[in-house]
């Protein structure tokens, strides 16, 4: 938009330092850089935006790239690019000891002659880049079809009790037996008194089992 002249005399350099700088050879870092960039790049892409520069450094490695993790690391920030971190495990199965668990009617024997004979239920959670996301899920062990489902931004009854009336609401089955471990949320009042109003038999394994 402006001479070439008139910017290099506003920016305070000379003309012909202007014109050395943009003929001058791309030097020797800078176009590794580049093609190293290229390549994470890729990497990234192909893990579904999932690596952060430790395992993209390893797959560099892997395939005969020596290069430092640190410059990855900053290229990655350049490209503004990043992996998903790494989080705490989070436990989502919290027994209340002052709440008495159902019996064990499975016994572990996860199979059903029949839909709507066994549901079995769990609680997992989902990392997003908003924070942590809940998933209640009930199973019917005949098909191994999911029934019912809700999801949560809290490890509250409420997401059990929703999933548990969409998977009743879908078949209306009486005399199913739900079965899950026993965690606080399976344990609850509120949940017992829905599966006794839908006619539902409660059943629940060991902590953190179905």
């Amino acid at each position: 938009m402006y001479p070439i002249a008139t910017m290099c005399r506003v920016l305070g350099v000379s003309p012909s330092g202007y014109y050395a700088w943009r003929d001058r050879a791309v030097s020797t870092r800078v176009s590794q850089n580049t093609d190293l960039t290229a390549r994470i790049r890729q990497i990234h892409h192909y893990s579904r935006g999932t690596y952060g520069a430790p395992r993209i450094h390893a797959e560099l490695r892997d395939n005969g790239t020596v290069v430092g993790r640190n410059r990855i690391a900053r290229l990655m920030a350049a490209a503004g690019l990043r992996g998903v971190s790494r989080r705490r495990w989070i436990t989502t199965t919290q027994r209340d000891a002052s709440q008495r668990p159902a019996p064990d009617l499975v016994q572990r024997q996860f199979s059903s002659p029949e839909p709507n004979r066994l549901w079995v239920s769990d609680i997992t959670y989902v990392p997003t880049w908003e924070g942590t996301l809940f998933l209640a899920v009930v199973l019917d062990v005949f098909s191994r079809r999911v029934v019912g489902w809700a999801m949560s931004l809290t490890l509250k009854t409420e997401v059990v009790l929703d999933a548990l009336n969409m998977a009743l609401n879908q078949r209306r089955a009486s005399g199913v037996i739900h079965h899950s471990d026993q965690g606080s949320q399976y344990a609850s009042i509120a949940f017992g008194e829905r599966c006794r109003a839908a006619g539902v038999r409660t059943s629940m394994g060991a902590v953190g089992d179905d």
